[in-house]
């Protein structure tokens, strides 16, 4: 059985919406972006101790702060290559990113190959089901373009925002997959 949960977030952001399996965090989203077409939206709205534990994490990260902890999640489907890729996403700091291209280098060595794809690893970075907590946000093109993001750029630039990135670093296309 899957549920769902709304979360109010501060204002400049779209509000959110978590998915559990009653256990774990399943998903978590932006209400309204290309996300929610991987999510079950057409389930039972139901307040579970998972997602109060999720609502306090997002909580503190709205306010501009760490959390000290990670919810428990649980992620399906997850091939070898995308667990590859949300390790290397988990390990970017709060106020920092990195590129797809950064990204693609990282398993490229790991893997012992001459190179990855980037657009491989922009796949597996659109495929997270859990935004935000898995930070997909911190992750931009190699010539600072904004691009890529499931959850809308509106969000991804008050997410760097709110993280207190140089965003003089960066700019939005004026067409593409970010819109």
């Amino acid at each position: 059985m899957t549920y769902k949960y709304s979360y109010q977030t501060p204002e400049g952001f779209s509000n959110m919406i978590m998915n559990s399996d009653g256990e774990y965090l399943t998903g978590l989203w932006f209400e309204n972006s290309r996300d929610t077409s991987k999510h079950d939206i057409n389930c039972e709205e139901k307040d579970l101790p998972i997602f109060k534990e999720t609502s306090k994490w997002l909580d503190i990260y709205f306010k501009g702060n760490i959390p000290d902890f990670t919810p428990k999640y649980k992620i399906e489907n997850l091939t070898p290559f995308r667990k590859d890729v949300i390790d290397i996403m988990n390990e970017i700091p709060f106020g920092k990113t990195v590129t797809y291209n950064d990204i693609s280098k990282i398993i490229a060595k790991k893997r012992g190959i001459e190179r990855m794809s980037s657009q491989a690893v922009g796949g597996a970075v659109g495929w997270n089901p859990i935004c935000i907590i898995i930070p997909c946000h911190r992750v931009v093109g190699s010539n600072g373009s904004l691009t890529g993001y499931g959850g809308g750029i509106k969000n991804k630039v008050a997410l760097l925002t709110l993280e207190k990135n140089d965003m003089s670093k960066f700019f939005v296309p004026s067409r593409g997959t970010a819109l």
